[in-house]
């Protein structure tokens, strides 16, 4: 089963166009605010959203007040909007889904998808193991509930390798770099810019990649209340997000060099992932609730999901129509 769909730079500059439509509403939102009436209280990452839009210059000029809120990671933030503690947030598409299984009052409203094959299984260099068919009794360790897991089923599956023919070890980025270089771990699971990062410098080799097994797509989330009291300045948000993410596909570069500033990982690491992922926003339509459907029952049959869940249930397709024009 394939459910990869190319990003190519054409659709990004379709979907540009589109969002031509919906400068006026960038230009004339403020009429719908009062000055600091409406805050966004907004989960992000170190060198994640936040920055995107300084760094592009979409920040400016704001007609609401962000309340950002840096996480290490994307579980701690879904953890907070379900408990009410944040309005929008960012995450990958099956942490989403593990999250909105477990009954969180919230939807998917915009995202992005990058390439496919910058999720990617690592081995070390002086590993014996040389494709997905060598990893059958090995010590396997990605995010739990995530990209992680979910790839490394999907790898299994494909290679013809039982699930329970290899040990899933459920460990998160930081832990699972350290463990591999240690060598108590056979293979790592993981997305950029840790691929990058563990191939560039810690000499790495990729042995399988998520092409036609994973969507590789990162929602923007938001709390049912969100959508429900502050929905101009969501809306508003999601709209300056996939004009900076458009900004940063012809500006690879210079955003590269101000992350690399910001978030004191190397620059030739972030030029590599950039380049490789081509992240693009997407329009939540039938095309892409039909590819995470495919997903997310795929995830139930792994047993990484707990339930067969409704994927049109768990997304709000009304923010990316507004901004790119009904499809």
């Amino acid at each position: 089963m394939s459910i990869n769909s190319p990003s190519d730079h054409s659709i990004a500059r379709r979907f540009a166009a589109s969002l031509l439509a919906a400068a006026i509403t960038l230009s004339t939102a403020a009429a719908s605010f009062a000055a600091d009436a409406v805050v966004l209280r907004v989960g992000d990452q170190k060198g994640g959203n936040r920055s995107l839009l300084e760094i592009s210059g979409y920040a400016k000029d704001l007609p609401y007040r962000i309340e950002w809120s840096e996480f290490p990671a994307a579980a701690p933030i879904l953890e907070a909007l379900n408990a009410g503690a944040l309005d929008v947030g960012y995450t990958g598409d099956l942490s989403f889904l593990s999250v909105y299984a477990a009954g969180a009052p919230i939807k998917a409203i915009g995202g992005t998808r990058s390439d496919a094959k910058t999720q990617a299984i690592l081995v070390r260099q002086d590993s014996p193991i040389k494709s997905a068919a060598d990893l059958k009794g090995k010590r396997l360790a990605g995010t739990r509930g995530g990209w992680g897991q979910f790839l490394i089923d999907a790898t299994l599956e494909k290679a013809q390798i039982k699930l329970e023919d290899a040990t899933f070890a459920p460990l998160g980025p930081v832990d699972a770099k350290v463990a591999l270089v240690a060598g108590s771990i056979d293979a790592w699971a993981v997305w950029e810019p840790y691929v990058s990062f563990a191939t560039l410098k810690d000499k790495a080799r990729v042995i399988a990649d998520g092409e036609g097994l994973t969507p590789t797509i990162t929602f923007i989330v938001a709390s049912d209340s969100a959508i429900a009291t502050k929905r101009a300045a969501v809306q508003d948000l999601v709209e300056r997000l996939n004009k900076a993410r458009l900004w940063s596909l012809d500006h690879i570069a210079e955003y590269a060099k101000s992350t690399a500033e910001l978030t004191k990982l190397p620059e030739d690491v972030l030029l590599s992932a950039y380049t490789a992922q081509r992240t693009s926003p997407i329009v939540i339509d039938e095309v892409v609730v039909k590819e995470i459907q495919a997903a997310s029952d795929r995830s139930t049959r792994y047993g990484i999901l707990p339930k067969t869940l409704d994927v049109s249930k768990a997304v709000d397709r009304s923010f990316t129509a507004a901004a790119a024009g009904s499809n």
